[in-house]
């Protein structure tokens, strides 16, 4: 049976050497071909080795998760992409399954769990965690209004009431700058208006953001 071929990219190299011993340890049925510390050099290491699997951390400094799985997805990588990670937030998880990814586990998963994930990503089965699968099925049965934002929209509309230039915000989530652009862009056609002060002052009226 041929090796499932592995990349693995988190901004830790503890966690990067820990995840290598740990599919050596396993023997025969795992193959780890590189590694990266950021999303960005992530895919580029994607593209070029071509693996079955890539094991993706999410917020990254010089290149977030997200941003790296659309990516990936928007050049046809053949690769399959599961989330190993420890945020298990609406922030975090909706985004990454919308971007592409196959799987979403969290990094607490016990060895056996986190073998298996990467066996059922690899033959293009979903692989979710308990709690990230619980979090989906209560997001696909919410209400869903055209004009809500979502909670990473409330998120970025949060730190633009705070001053925080897109660049810090970008920073902060750990997303490119374009992508806070393109949520921005978003917040202002779903409140109906047309710059940074009119969506704080119209989520402040209708709620979204909080008093003092």
């Amino acid at each position: 049976m041929t090796d499932i071929t592995l990349l693995i990219v988190d901004d830790h190299p503890v966690v990067r050497d820990g995840l290598r011993g740990m599919f050596a340890a396993e023997g025969s049925g795992f193959r780890v071909l590189g590694d990266a510390p950021d999303g960005v050099r992530g895919v580029e290491l994607a593209l070029e080795l071509d693996p079955d699997v890539v094991l993706m951390d999410l917020r990254m400094p010089g290149g977030g998760g997200v941003d790296a799985i659309a990516e990936l997805t928007r050049r046809g990588a053949r690769s399959r992409v599961l989330v190993l990670t420890t945020y298990d937030t609406d922030t975090d998880t909706l985004p990454a399954i919308e971007a592409g990814a196959t799987g979403y586990l969290l990094k607490d998963a016990p060895r056996e769990e986190l073998f298996a994930a990467v066996r059922a990503a690899a033959s293009g089965r979903t692989v979710l965690s308990p709690t990230v699968a619980s979090r989906l099925v209560t997001a696909v049965r919410a209400p869903v209004s055209d004009s809500a934002l979502s909670a990473r929209e409330g998120e970025i509309l949060a730190l633009v009431a705070k001053g925080t230039a897109n660049r810090a915000i970008a920073a902060e989530l750990f997303i490119s700058e374009a992508t806070v652009k393109t949520h921005l862009t978003h917040i202002y056609a779903k409140l109906g208006v047309k710059d940074r002060a009119a969506a704080v002052a119209t989520g402040y009226d209708r709620g979204i953001l909080g008093g003092a």
